[in-house]
């Protein structure tokens, strides 16, 4: 049975350190130059007084920075922050010590203050200054001895003594432990991932390079996706996101509306990567070659625009895989290679890859190998196809072995499943997620949901990505509701998170389903090539243009946290304010005010509750607001202001708040 004088006790209590993921299991997340601000409760028995510092290394540093904690009595808090000023993983501690010393100056001061002598006072000083002496070296302890001996000298009088004592200089060499062994670190050191801005914030379009060209029936090339380059940053777009452009399998190839027998001239789906022609590592020769692939990219540069690819791990029959590694795939008794199946359900022309096999070790450096092939082509952003059907413990493996040699890179994850498995995704080290955003439709699911994100645990590791549609999935919202319903389905995906995509065809409200009961478009993109007509009537170009300005030039929206739902006093009408605080570049801090009318077919109309405590402002003040959505100014006044809004006309406002008089 241990004793207390062979264990190694801790002379206070250090808990509840934030920010902190699973116990530390996983790091948090942050954007280069975003201040970490972490804090701890720090305690210990007795009224003796405690310090502590915030230790803390950015990627291949091997010594510490050192920032002291400061304590705020109210919330019985220590804290101190550091500047995440490199993308990366970075590591930090927190420790604490009891500071006699400090103790001893504060209980001085009150001693004088009552009168009382202190001449033993200022001898027990010289004592600890000769103690921490001990432990220091060089000049620093030179100084400490010195002081020791000052303190201590009476013949000196009182008023030098007192002088020294309460010194900066000296407060300052008494830094640290008096003893190294009464430091008390917390149990874990933590960590943090920097990534790129565009992993918090931006916005992103999905298109088929093979439907870009201009002339029916051809099969677009990557030059095509160039001459769209010009107006698609135009519109305000930060990343273009390509589907697979990999050679697609013959074997099985699906046809259109996903027949299950393609016809003569059918393209397949993109998903079904490999032929004879090449596999993850080679691009389709009717899209053109890696150097135009490259030259593609450059271009995207030029236009302040990013490219997006697609990281889909299956293979179709046809892909070499399957003849040079038939062991990486799940073979089943007769030594025929098993097809992507959901019961009763089969997809004959796609094999899933078996990340278990045997062969694991090589077949996870061939994934790893790819996503190096590309970035090393320029691709800086991989969308991840349905990763929650891999281990996610070759993602946790595979990310980190890529963050290690390319800190910004960025892992989108498409996963629609079960919220845990989501979680678990982000959490291991993707940087942004697809969300269930398309399926909530109504005021209070939009609430209920958008506030788990923004207000909870989630928001140290879910960055939600909110695609308003992608091409599986039209949601009925989007099937009945018109013009308008697109509309608002932007406003809301552009306003409620710093991120969000749109698929191309949502500019022009593309609506047509499969079938009825299906979220399938007719004559899918995913089978054919599809060319538009990108200035059609009715399209909501401009919408689109508008916001993403508007979303840049706003801080508000480029923050996850600082979202609030307001009262309406009408269902269909959704509020919220999206505020960022005072800086130097906007004094006034940037206060907006978001309100949409959910209902495609109706005009409502209702008074909403501003929230004037948060804004600063008197029950009876008046105040003005601007719409950025049209440019019309208005005085509001107090708590409740009236809105209209006619989905024919102006599905939502987005009102700044100009002035607090």
């Amino acid at each position: 049975m241990s004793t207390a004088k062979s264990r190694p006790l801790p002379r206070l209590v250090i808990e509840d350190v934030t920010p902190e993921l699973d116990a530390g299991r996983y790091p948090v997340k942050r954007t280069l130059g975003d201040v970490v601000e972490v804090s701890a409760n720090i305690f210990k028995d007795g009224h003796d007084l405690i310090s502590g510092r915030l230790l803390c290394r950015g990627p291949g540093e091997t010594e510490y920075r050192e920032f002291p904690l400061d304590y705020d009595f109210n919330p019985d808090r220590w804290s101190a922050k550091f500047v995440a000023d490199r993308l990366g993983v970075w590591q930090f501690a927190v420790e604490a010590w009891p500071d006699p010393f400090r103790t001893w100056v504060s209980d001085l001061k009150k001693r004088l203050g009552a009168g009382q002598d202190i001449t033993v006072e200022l001898l027990e000083g010289a004592a600890l200054v000769r103690i921490a002496a001990k432990s220091r070296s060089g000049a620093l302890a030179q100084r400490l001895v010195d002081a020791a001996k000052q303190l201590a000298d009476a013949s000196l009088g009182i008023a030098p003594r007192l002088e020294l004592a309460y010194s900066a200089a000296l407060t300052r060499d008494m830094d640290g432990p008096l003893i190294p062994e009464e430091r008390s670190a917390y149990a874990r050191v933590l960590s943090v991932v920097v990534e790129r801005e565009i992993a918090k914030f931006g916005a992103w379009y999905e298109l088929f390079p093979r439907s870009q060209a201009k002339e029916p029936g051809r099969h677009g090339t990557f030059a095509d996706v160039e001459e769209r380059f010009p107006e698609l940053a135009a519109l305000g777009f930060d990343v273009i996101y390509l589907p697979p452009i990999h050679p697609i399998g013959v074997s099985h190839r699906k046809g259109r509306n996903n027949a299950k027998t393609a016809q003569p001239g059918d393209v397949g789906s993109p998903w079904a990567i490999g032929s004879s022609e090449g596999g993850h590592d080679a691009v389709h020769p009717d899209l053109g070659t890696i150097a135009d692939f490259d030259q593609m990219v450059r271009t995207a540069a030029d236009f302040g625009l990013e490219i997006a690819l697609d990281f889909a791990l299956q293979c179709s029959p046809d892909h070499p895989w399957c003849k040079s590694h038939p062991d990486w795939f799940f073979v089943r008794q007769d030594g025929s290679i098993r097809y992507a199946e959901n019961p009763p359900k089969k997809y004959e022309d796609i094999y899933p890859i078996n990340f278990w096999c045997t062969d694991r070790d090589a077949l996870w450096k061939a994934c790893l190998e790819l996503l190096l092939f590309w970035i090393g082509h320029g691709v800086k952003i991989f969308r991840v196809d349905n990763p929650h059907t891999k281990p996610l413990a070759f993602w946790e493996w595979v990310i980190a072995e890529v963050r290690q040699l390319h800190p910004d890179v960025v892992f989108l994850s498409e996963s629609f499943t079960r919220p845990n498995r989501m979680n678990a995704l982000a959490k291991l080290g993707f940087s942004q997620s697809y969300t269930y955003f398309t399926w909530k439709t109504s005021s209070q699911d939009l609430r209920d949901y958008v506030t788990t994100l923004t207000s909870t645990p989630l928001t140290e590791y879910y960055r939600p990505n909110f695609f308003a549609n992608t091409p599986d999935i039209l949601h009925e919202y989007l099937q009945t509701g018109g013009r308008a319903a697109f509309r608002i389905r932007l406003l809301l995906a552009s306003t409620l998170v710093p991120t969000y995509g749109i698929y191309s065809g949502y500019e022009l409200c593309e609506n047509r389903t499969v079938a009825q009961g299906s979220e399938e478009y007719f004559n899918s993109e995913k089978y054919e090539i599809r060319q538009r007509n990108w200035n059609l009537f009715g399209n909501i170009k401009q919408d689109i243009s508008k916001l993403n300005r508007i979303r840049r030039e706003n801080p508000a929206f480029h923050s996850l946290f600082a979202l609030t739902f307001l009262q309406t006093e009408y269902d269909q009408i959704l509020a919220y304010l999206k505020s960022s605080p005072k800086t130097e570049g906007s004094p006034q801090g940037n206060d907006l005010v978001i309100v949409v009318n959910l209902d495609p077919h109706r005009m409502h109309e209702c008074m909403i509750h501003v929230p004037l405590e948060k804004l600063g402002m008197g029950e009876d003040e008046l105040f003005e607001v601007e719409d950025l959505l049209t440019g019309i100014r208005h005085t509001w006044r107090g708590r409740r202001n009236y809105v209209r809004l006619d989905p024919n006309e102006r599905v939502g406002h987005v009102m700044r708040i100009l002035r607090k008089h």
